[in-house]
């Protein structure tokens, strides 16, 4: 590109870009070279820290994530030889790098669908308990930050630091490989992989930080990798055995059919009820429905399966008020059965109150609030059922208290505009 110093501002957006587009494939393919977790992550900062000073100079590559994982592994053979690693090793890895022989036509030329899978695997070992397996999964594939991860979890910011660390330190003292496990393991990893791409999702479907609502790069990759995880189990095994997998893929497809209507112009939060519905992508809901028809068919549901169900009712919705509340609350008592936890609880009281009364789903809130005191979506839902039962001076308060537990400036300005509506009915 020949871009000059000048353009330091412009190499740090277009480093910020890749890194979010292209961050978990170079990561993956590092990690699968160089075995060590936290030295993948070390170099591939290194790297990028090296483009930032390089770049405005020397033109941007044609290929910039080709660039940075040549220069990343260059960096781990440095940090080799001067931490004095016996000769061998050097020469190995020596030998590696030149045989594989990384340029920017041959990376261009590759993707990595198992390289990722692969680690995806590796963090899903069952000799990490599950949530350690999501949690570094997120952070190295997803790309996500500590706090991010810290708010998915709902545990303080040091405890998941501290999880990651351990997580890490763990691989490398068990020598757990980095592969795809053979067949007959797969079944013992799969819960976790899955749990992995629904938590990728999530975290780009409702972004916890930052200036936008939806993280689309990050939903994009969970859809790709949960194809890549269904193929894999038609090759390598009957996939009548996994139909969770079909389900996750149909909530996926399902729920990002509702992207584009999601934020109006200036990028503001547009309720379900009051969204476009014109604009909700129908070939990925009909996708969606043929492929949770295909997992239903199997006769083992589950509690993707169930969510699915849910998401595939508002799709049928023309109108919100066709919305079929009373069946969609069914749904949610069926997925406590499977889940306790207080988050699906919360989305059982709101369908339950939007099926019934206002009272009825605040009712139900009441038995959640000390285990959801520090969740800002337990008062935003709070907030919304009292608007709707029209306390409008109790809605206030439980909206100002959402609004002091979001970190999400677009989440911050929809709360601020109830407020200000309902000051307007206070007034």
């Amino acid at each position: 590109m020949g871009l000059t110093l000048s353009d330091n501002c412009s190499i740090s957006h277009l480093l910020e870009e890749i890194f979010r587009r292209e961050g978990g494939k170079v990561l993956a393919a590092l990690i699968g070279r160089l075995g060590d977790f936290e030295l993948a992550q070390d170099v591939l900062q290194e790297a990028f820290v090296s483009a930032l000073e390089r770049w405005p100079h020397e033109g941007v590559p044609v290929n910039p994530a080709a660039w940075l994982v040549t220069t990343a592994r260059n960096r781990a053979i440095d940090r080799l030889r001067r931490a004095s690693v016996g000769l061998r090793k050097q020469k190995l890895w020596q030998t590696q790098m030149e045989t594989e022989a990384y340029n920017e036509v041959t990376f261009a030329a590759e993707s990595f669908p198992d390289e990722r899978l692969k680690l995806i695997f590796t963090c899903c070992h069952p000799a990490l308990n599950l949530e350690a397996r999501v949690a570094l999964t997120l952070h190295t594939l997803g790309g996500l930050t500590t706090p991010e991860i810290a708010h998915a979890f709902l545990v303080p910011e040091t405890t998941m630091a501290q999880r990651l660390v351990r997580a890490k330190r763990k691989i490398k003292a068990a020598g757990i490989a980095y592969a795809v496990p053979p067949p007959h393991r797969l079944n013992e990893r799969l819960d976790g992989v899955l749990a992995v791409l629904y938590l990728i999702f999530n975290a780009g479907y409702n972004a916890s930080l930052g200036q936008s609502l939806v993280r689309a790069e990050l939903c994009a990759e969970a859809i790709r990798l949960n194809r890549a995880l269904i193929a894999l189990l038609e090759n390598e095994t009957r996939l009548e055995d996994e139909p969770e997998a079909l389900g996750l893929l149909a909530l996926m497809l399902l729920h990002d059919s509702r992207r584009e209507a999601r934020t109006g112009p200036q990028g503001e939060i547009i309720v379900l009820e009051e969204q476009d519905r014109t604009r909700w992508n129908r070939s990925q809901i009909a996708e969606g429905h043929a492929m949770l028809d295909s997992a239903l068919a199997l006769r083992r549901p589950g509690p993707y399966q169930i969510q699915a169900a849910i998401s595939a009712l508002h799709s049928q919705a023309a109108q919100a008020q066709d919305t079929d509340w009373y069946q969609i609350s069914m749904l949610y008592a069926e997925l406590v059965r499977y889940n306790q936890s207080p988050v699906v609880r919360l989305n059982w009281a709101v369908a339950v109150a939007m099926a019934t009364t206002p009272a009825r789903g605040l009712e139900m809130l009441t038995e959640l609030e000390t285990g959801l005191q520090n969740y800002y979506l337990f008062h935003a839902a709070r907030a919304d059922l009292l608007r709707r039962a029209e306390n409008w001076q109790a809605a206030q308060i439980a909206y100002s208290q959402a609004l002091t537990l979001t970190h999400n400036e677009i989440e911050q300005a929809f709360l601020q505009r109830r407020l200000d509506e309902l000051q307007v009915r206070l007034s």
